[in-house]
C-alpha cells in the first residue's frame, strides 16, 4: 500500500480547496514551555526519503515555526483506514527527535485503535483504562524509542467504550496532558464517524485533516472544515495520502 503523501500547509491550497476559516480557538494556557528544536537524531520508524521530508516539513510548520508554534494538535481522517495512524505515529517521532521537550501521542480512535502497532508495542493498558479511574496519566503511558516520546494507547476494550471520548474524565485529562507533556498528538476517530474529531479539536490548538488521494472528495472536505469552523476548531493543514502520482498544482483547485 502506497505512504506517499503531500502536505498542504497553513491553509494555502486549502483555501482554495475549502475557504476555510483560520481563526484560532481558545484553549488552555499551558503551564510548560516547549523546549527549543534540537538537531535532528536517527529515526526508528520506517519511512522512505520522500515521506520523511514531507513528515518534518509538517512538523516543523505546525510545532516549530516562530510564533506559529502548536502543542497540542488532533489528526483527523475523512475517512477510516487512509493511514491517518501512520501519519501521527511518525510525526510525534520526527518531533521528539527535533526537541528535547516531551512528546506524547494519543491513540484516541477508540473504534480503531492502530499507533500500538505502528510503535509495535501492546495496547492492553491506556486511554480506556485511564478513563473509568481518577489516577494519574502518567501511569497509562509508554516509553518508546526514545525517552521524551511517550505512547498513551487506546487501551482496553470495555463496555462502552465509544462513549468515553465524551465524558467528563476526557475533558479533564485533556488539559492534564497539557501539563505533563511538552507537546501532545492525537490521532482521533475519522470525520464520518462523529464528532469525536470535533470535540478533542475544542481542546487543541486546531486539526489536521488527513485526506486519501482517489478517495476523498470536495464536498465532503468542505463539509468537514464548516462543521469544524461551526465549532470554532481551527483547521492547522491537510495531507493528502496514498497519492501514487504527482498531481499537478492547478489540479488540486478540482479535487
Amino acid at each position: 500500500m502506497s505512504r506517499n503523501f503531500e502536505l498542504m500547509q497553513n491553509l494555502g491550497k486549502e483555501q482554495e480547496m475549502f475557504h476555510a476559516s483560520t481563526e484560532a480557538t481558545t484553549v488552555e494556557e499551558p503551564t510548560v514551555n516547549a523546549a527549543q528544536p534540537v538537531e535532528l537524531q536517527p529515526l526508528q520508524l520506517k519511512m522512505e526519503d520522500a515521506q520523511r521530508d514531507e513528515i518534518f516539513k509538517l512538523v516543523q510548520r505546525v510545532f516549530l515555526m516562530p510564533g506559529e508554534k502548536s502543542r497540542v494538535v488532533v489528526v483527523s481522517g475523512m475517512e477510516s483506514g487512509n493511514g491517518c495512524s501512520w501519519i501521527c505515529a511518525r510525526m510525534a517521532e520526527v518531533l521528539a527527535a527535533q526537541t528535547s521537550g516531551s512528546v506524547c501521542v494519543v491513540d484516541a480512535n477508540l473504534r480503531s485503535p492502530g499507533l500500538h502497532r505502528e510503535f509495535g508495542v501492546s495496547n492492553h493498558y491506556g486511554l480506556s483504562d485511564a478513563l473509568q479511574v481518577s489516577e494519574p496519566i502518567r501511569r497509562f503511558v509508554t516509553s518508546l524509542s526514545r525517552p521524551n516520546l511517550w505512547l498513551l494507547s487506546c487501551g482496553a476494550e470495555v463496555e462502552g467504550m465509544q462513549t468515553m471520548l465524551g465524558s467528563d474524565r476526557m475533558r479533564a485529562l485533556l488539559p492534564e496532558l497539557q501539563r505533563e507533556f511538552d507537546y501532545v498528538l492525537i490521532d482521533a476517530p475519522s470525520m464520518g464517524s462523529g464528532d469525536d474529531s470535533v470535540m478533542l479539536g475544542r481542546s487543541a490548538e486546531g486539526v489536521i485533516l488527513v485526506l486519501r488521494a482517489n478517495s476523498s472528495r470536495r464536498e465532503t472536505a468542505r463539509k468537514a472544515v464548516r462543521n469544524l469552523e461551526n465549532a470554532n476548531v481551527r483547521v492547522l493543514g491537510a495531507v493528502l495520502n496514498h497519492r501514487t502520482f504527482p498531481v499537478p498544482e492547478a489540479i488540486y483547485r478540482k479535487l
